[in-house]
């Protein structure tokens, strides 16, 4: 697959590309990256890609024209019968959630496109942008921490970038977790600084083991994101011991109380 990203920093995606495991898609060209500088694609001897909004107010606007060259630039080299989508990550998309991630990871790719300063000229968008995504309701100073964060999120599915294959099966939101969040994890030592490793992950008892994980995986499920219970009830997803440990859960003094805590924040 293939991404292409319109972006005035292209700079800040070397780390991304080069660094970690996930740099294994990058180099491979499991995830073929490339950056387009719509300033390239300006007039002028400034090479302006800015300017001020019509009706006055703070900040500056991407210029459409720019875009749409550096777009037209993309699709010519991309030759493709049937484009992909031309991305924009903006406050008003949708957020970005994993099942949208697992669409991506097995798609031909995108154009993604990091928007800067106020935003851009909304007839760009009305006539080229496809799709709007969201990392959640926060504003950044521009796409490019979006567009590296989806970008990680696809490589790291990718065959043979992992060390081990089912890494990622067991991951929080994960449909082999029935999308429930991923239970705690402990290393060596045994003990540390008086605090030891829970007893079942101790006893070699591999249905225990699972049990105790999948127990604490509803536990922190209902405690930090209860709509995540409420949405693999409602899939057939919860068997009979898991419905018996949220029942005894929900009568638990110490798991209320933190949930009323929680309420507080």
């Amino acid at each position: 697959m293939r991404f292409d990203i319109i972006t005035l920093f292209p700079e800040l995606f070397a780390a991304l590309l080069t660094s970690g495991i996930t740099r294994r898609a990058f180099e491979g060209r499991l995830v073929d990256v490339r950056l387009w500088n719509p300033r390239d694609h300006a007039e002028g001897h400034y090479r302006r890609v800015d300017d001020r909004a019509f009706g006055g107010g703070p900040g500056m606007l991407m210029l459409a024209e720019p875009l749409y060259q550096c777009l037209a630039a993309i699709r010519a080299e991309r030759q493709e019968s049937t484009p992909v989508p031309l991305v924009l990550f903006s406050p008003i998309g949708q957020a970005l959630k994993h099942a949208a991630v697992e669409k991506w990871s097995n798609s031909d790719g995108a154009v993604l496109l990091c928007g800067r300063y106020e935003g851009v000229d909304q007839r760009f968008i009305d006539q080229h942008v496809d799709q709007q995504i969201s990392l959640g309701d926060f504003v950044l100073s521009g796409g490019e921490i979006a567009a590296m964060a989806l970008l990680d999120a696809v490589a790291r599915l990718q065959p043979g970038v992992l060390g081990d294959q089912a890494s990622h099966q067991m991951d929080s939101f994960n449909p082999a977790l029935d999308g429930l969040l991923d239970s705690p994890h402990y290393t060596r030592p045994e003990v540390w600084r008086g605090h030891a490793v829970p007893a079942p992950l101790m006893s070699g008892n591999h249905a225990q083991i699972e049990r105790w994980r999948r127990d604490q995986s509803l536990r922190l499920t209902a405690q930090h994101r209860p709509e995540l219970i409420a949405a693999a009830r409602t899939c057939g997803r919860l068997g009979p011991q898991d419905e018996a440990f949220l029942t005894q859960l929900s009568a638990d003094s110490d798991f209320l109380a933190s949930q009323q805590v929680l309420k507080k924040l």
